[in-house]
């Protein structure tokens, strides 16, 4: 419903407008607040990206925390990832994902990342609790957070927006009449603002991502594939918008017999996915549902692993500043 509000032209927004202004009124006390030194900033002694959004999900950012710490490993530095864990339900905080962790727990995001990459992944609302967590476990060059551009208690160095460039900031509005967790002039204070779409929908400034699909994978026996090996695919989704995903599954030529969208974040049960299939038939999901499943999986359910494609002038452009910061580090702790 909110959706339609929000990215189309509906002018039910209006009757919402009064509860933007307040949700704008304390966003912005709340930035004022650790601005001007009223409330605690947490600081430590590693350099701290955020990589966020200033409208609410589903705009890649978890994508393009994997791309940087796919690429900081490749060079050699020791990075660790923080994140809220967003619908992860746990008796005590922070969390430090290991083999004994679960999805319910900490979140499907953060379980996603440390699956992939293996590096240290702490999960907290209280992000700075996170970090500390990471330090007192390991020395580490830099720390990543995943989200929490609006969580001004932990101090960072650097911050990229990620935008969908199908939906960009729809209306314009302070949620709930509009998307917008903060205006869109917040832009013009981070370091990189990057665009997940298509070369047509980059404007002036931003950096260019493209998502596609590198392989898919067995979700049983770990077998790889390439996406257009698959047949008589049934296509689920539980991300912010599902038909992005289904739309990428047809233009790299798989055409689902049938799709079905969850809510993001959806949990998932044995008997609600193995119903959706029949005989023959191939369930096909994304990585970040993969992992709440991977408990009861079956022999036809496979999941789509994304990888994040920039250009090499933006990718040298990014690290470079990111890397700076990492050097910047290291000098000033030594010379302490």
């Amino acid at each position: 419903m909110f959706t339609c509000i929000w990215f189309r032209s509906s002018l039910c927004y209006l009757f919402l407008l009064p509860f933007s202004w307040l949700y704008g009124l304390v966003s912005t006390l709340n930035r004022i607040s650790y601005q001007h030194g009223w409330r605690k900033v947490y600081r430590f002694s590693v350099p701290i990206v955020i990589i966020g959004n200033v409208t609410i999900g589903g705009n890649g950012k978890t994508p393009m925390v994997l791309w940087l710490v796919e690429q900081l490993q490749y060079r050699g530095w020791k990075v660790g990832v923080v994140s809220r864990g967003y619908k992860g339900k746990s008796k005590h905080y922070p969390i430090v994902i290991n083999i004994n962790t679960n999805s319910n727990e900490c979140g499907d995001e953060p379980m996603l990342i440390w699956r992939r990459t293996g590096v240290l992944v702490a999960v907290s609302p209280k992000r700075a609790d996170a970090v500390a967590a990471l330090l007192r476990i390991q020395e580490l060059d830099i720390i990543i957070s995943d989200d929490g551009l609006q969580h001004y208690a932990l101090f960072r160095d650097i911050e990229w927006v990620v935008v969908n460039s199908l939906f960009r900031f729809g209306n314009g509005c302070w949620l709930p009449a509009g998307p917008m967790r903060e205006r869109m002039n917040r832009l013009h204070t981070v370091q990189a603002v990057i665009v997940n779409g298509s070369k047509e929908d980059r404007l002036a400034g931003e950096v260019l991502m493209q998502l596609y699909p590198s392989t898919v994978i067995n979700m049983l026996t770990g077998e790889s594939r390439s996406l257009n090996c698959l047949s008589n695919v049934v296509a689920i989704a539980g991300i912010g918008y599902p038909t992005q995903f289904f739309g990428t599954l047809k233009n790299y030529g798989v055409t689902p017999i049938r799709t079905i969208s969850f809510s993001d974040h959806q949990i998932y049960y044995e008997r609600m996915l193995t119903s959706l299939t029949k005989k023959n038939e191939i369930l096909l999901m994304t990585e970040k549902d993969a992992v709440k499943c991977l408990d009861f999986a079956r022999n036809n359910w496979w999941y789509v692993r994304m990888e994040v494609k920039i250009n090499k002038i933006d990718t040298d452009s990014l690290l470079c500043a990111v890397e700076n910061k990492i050097r910047y580090y290291k000098d000033y702790n030594s010379n302490i």
